[in-house]
């Protein structure tokens, strides 16, 4: 039977997850996570984490542009 999973990471809904036999899908539900699209993970919590470091890299990031853009 498989399992479905929602993934959020800020308060924001990255997408979804499902299982099977073969480990866990990720489906994005938001453009700043489609890099994952397709991606299979072997737990929902894995998927968690992968969506969790895109997001902190996208924001890290902005951080730098906006430091250098100061300048």
């Amino acid at each position: 039977m498989p399992k479905a999973y929602i993934i959020e990471v800020r308060n924001r809904t990255a997408g979804i997850v499902a299982g099977d036999e073969h480990g866990f899908r990720f489906f994005s539900s938001e453009r700043a996570f489609d890099s994952l699209e397709g991606r299979e993970f072997g737990s929902a919590r894995d998927a968690e984490r992968a969506a969790s470091a895109l997001l902190a890299s996208r924001r890290s990031k902005v951080s730098r542009s906006t430091v250098t853009a100061a300048f």
